[in-house]
């Protein structure tokens, strides 16, 4: 293993040293920001040009996932690696372990990258989770409705992110139209979860096992993408409690280094269900930035790094709502005029094209309460959509 003389898995790697990042979009854009704000280098690898993380990088490596010399050639050249997103492929990773120390480890991705692995990792551990069966043909679908009932989500097993290849089942006649349609990869069929709300918990974990988290945080989303986080949630004090000890016991039993969101439902009779993992910061943690002493993306570094981590004091009551590639409908937005609302911050990701459906950035504000920070932050993407005046 190609690494720097005197380091090993337990030395703290120090401010001037060089950081990897496999992936570039804006999670490593906003883990670039934070480290070089702490002195260190980022080197980006990933298929793509002028990404929103190679735009801030020292280096952006362009190459295939699959060209694993040159992946061993960028994590050479890094004291540690980490990851801004979760499908990166098993030999990427090990390729990159090959050379240099990576956090979190790539059995972690390995786990959270494939929802059937992942629903059958927590139920082992004893994890509450919403009913699920494995299915990997038609006839194992009818089975599975059958045991599950109706409505329930149909989903793929890898590569899922912001609702793609989900399906929801409403009915047997629905079931059966995609039984005959036949099924050609693994899925998973998850009991349809009649929640009250959507939670997360952004947590983090060092090197010698420490966690902390940023409290609850309460997210909407729309067309399966979020939509409004605001935090902290508006939940029991008990609820919180157990959503946090649970985030923590989900980092242990990972054995993870780095940052982890744990996305619950909350059930109407108080219960909660882990519905997703993400190894990695998250959308809704994008508010610590703006809102806590420590940011999800400062702490990620800390924790990959070997820093003692920092402290997750929320600053005041926050909201976050995203922003997509939809509100450049009609032209520019009108950043002027979302910008003149006090207290309102602007995050862009630097993504040359604006698509439906693509996250392009976020606003965070914060406010006295969580319902007047979300009533700016509302308004503030509304006023983004009206036509300056000539």
């Amino acid at each position: 293993m190609s690494r720097p003389q005197g380091q090993n898995a337990t030395s703290p790697i120090l401010p001037g040293a060089t950081v990897g990042v496999l992936g570039s979009g804006q999670l490593g854009r906003m883990f670039t920001i934070a480290a070089r704000r702490m002195g260190y280098r980022v080197h980006t690898f990933s298929p793509d040009q002028d990404t929103p993380t190679g735009q801030v990088a020292d280096l952006e490596i362009t190459a295939s996932y699959d060209d694993l010399a040159a992946v061993r050639a960028f994590a050479a050249a890094v004291q540690v690696a980490t990851f801004e997103f979760e499908n990166v492929p098993a030999p990427t990773a090990q390729a990159a372990a090959d050379e240099t120390l990576v956090r979190p480890a790539g059995g972690v991705l390995h786990t959270t990258q494939n929802r059937l692995r992942e629903k059958k990792f927590l139920a082992a551990h004893g994890f509450p989770v919403a009913p699920f069966r494995a299915v990997h043909n038609s006839e194992e679908l009818r089975r599975a409705v059958e045991q599950l009932g109706t409505p329930a989500v149909l989903k793929t097993a890898g590569f899922g992110y912001d609702g793609k290849g989900q399906t929801k089942l409403k009915n047997a006649a629905d079931a059966e139209a995609v039984a005959r349609e036949g099924v050609r990869q693994e899925m998973v069929l998850e009991s349809w979860i009649d929640f009250e709300r959507e939670l997360s918990v952004v947590a983090a974990r060092a090197i010698e096992g420490h966690c902390c988290d940023w409290g609850v945080i309460q997210n909407r989303h729309k067309n399966h993408i979020l939509d409004v986080s605001v935090a902290p949630a508006p939940v029991s004090a008990a609820v919180a409690e157990r959503a946090r000890q649970m985030a923590h016991q989900v980092l242990e039993a990972l054995d993870v280094v780095g940052v982890l969101c744990v996305e619950f439902f909350l059930t109407r009779s108080g219960e909660l269900l882990i519905n997703e993992l993400a190894p990695r910061p998250h959308n809704s943690g994008h508010l610590t930035i703006d809102a806590c002493v420590t940011s999800q993306f400062e702490q990620q570094l800390r924790a990959v790094c070997g820093l003692p981590l920092g402290s997750t004091e929320q600053l005041r009551p926050a909201a976050m709502v995203n922003l997509l590639g939809d509100l450049w409908s009609d032209g520019e937005p009108n950043w002027v005029a979302a910008c003149a609302m006090p207290g309102v911050k602007l995050h862009l990701y630097g993504k040359s094209q604006a698509l439906p459906g693509r996250k392009m950035g976020h606003l965070t504000v914060l406010a006295g309460t969580i319902e007047e920070a979300q009533e700016q932050a509302l308004a503030a993407r509304a006023a983004l959509t009206q036509k300056p005046p000539r």
